[in-house]
């Protein structure tokens, strides 16, 4: 199934591992179906949050089978794609437009520095290699590179990159990308402290993380701003702030992960060398997802 349309609270699921760090599929259905049930308007597997960056490709390419077998087609599946180099990413987008995914989302992580027209190759051979939509993915606080309004203008000559989501937090630069490309590209907010501005601006939705841990709170958000009674948007937007500084404080995989243990799945450790939360940071998480009525 071919979902065009991509809105609302997507959810960036996390990757489940046993003790020897392979996927636990069972978990990751269940994760799934309960999401689905909650409402969210789509999944993301293999986003930062599902640890994509660490994982070999067989991971990935299960990780992704088991989220489109469990979907069923409720909601649209929009895979991430992550690679050092073009020609693994051209890989891993083919193939995982194979598996069946509505759309895929491309993170281009970096170890050297690229200027704006590599950028803008990598994206646009990646999006040629698809007929899926695609979602652009920035986030510059964990790599060397941000798309500018030129580079992105350029990528949108591609009909099927359609939307962008954006981890800058940089709001000033979001209101350039809507009111100049907002006929063509749609914005989903990343950062979990702006979702309600981004939305105010034409943004279509939220794409991360903390929705597998608050999903109901995260539909409310969305749904308050989608009637435009931004007052109550925002008031539930800043009783969500210290689940964001726990974020900034401590592993954003780690925090979602152990959420999602006491929630009763089992997701197991983010990957070394990430490292587990400490006892303070499990005590603080906790804390905040009670007070959130999360637990």
């Amino acid at each position: 199934m071919n979902k065009q349309e991509f809105h609302g609270i997507i959810p960036y699921l996390v990757t489940p591992l046993d003790a020897g760090g392979h996927l636990n599929k069972e978990v990751l259905r269940t994760l799934t179906r309960h999401l689905i049930a909650r409402g969210v308007h789509g999944l993301t597997p293999l986003g930062s949050t599902g640890e994509g960056a660490y994982l070999d490709w067989p991971t990935k390419k299960a990780v992704i089978e088991t989220v489109v077998e469990a979907a069923e087609g409720r909601v649209p599946v929009i895979a991430g794609v992550t690679s050092l180099t073009t020609k693994g990413a051209i890989y891993e987008a083919v193939e995982t437009e194979r598996i069946g995914v509505d759309g895929i989302l491309i993170v281009l992580p970096t170890y050297f520095p690229v200027r704006d027209q590599e950028v803008v190759t990598h994206f646009r051979a990646v999006a040629r290699a698809v007929s899926c939509p695609v979602v652009l993915y920035t986030n510059p606080r964990f790599s060397q590179w941000d798309f500018t309004l030129d580079t992105l203008r350029e990528l949108l000559q591609e009909p099927n990159i359609r939307y962008l989501k954006d981890a800058s937090g940089n709001i000033g630069k979001l209101m350039s990308i809507i009111t100049t490309l907002g006929s063509r590209l749609k914005v989903f907010s990343a950062t979990a402290h702006v979702p309600v501005f981004v939305m105010m601006l034409g943004g279509v939705g939220w794409m991360a993380g903390p929705a597998c841990i608050i999903p109901d709170q995260a539909i409310a958000l969305y749904e308050l701003a989608r009637q435009r009674k931004w007052e109550e948007a925002l008031a539930l937007q800043k009783k969500l702030w210290p689940l964001n500084l726990a974020f900034q404080k401590y592993s954003l995989a780690a925090c979602v992960k152990v959420g999602l243990e006491w929630q009763g799945f089992p997701v197991g450790p983010p990957l070394p060398p990430q490292h587990d939360l400490d006892e303070a940071g499990r005590q603080a998480v906790r804390q905040i997802l009670t007070d959130l009525d999360a637990l």
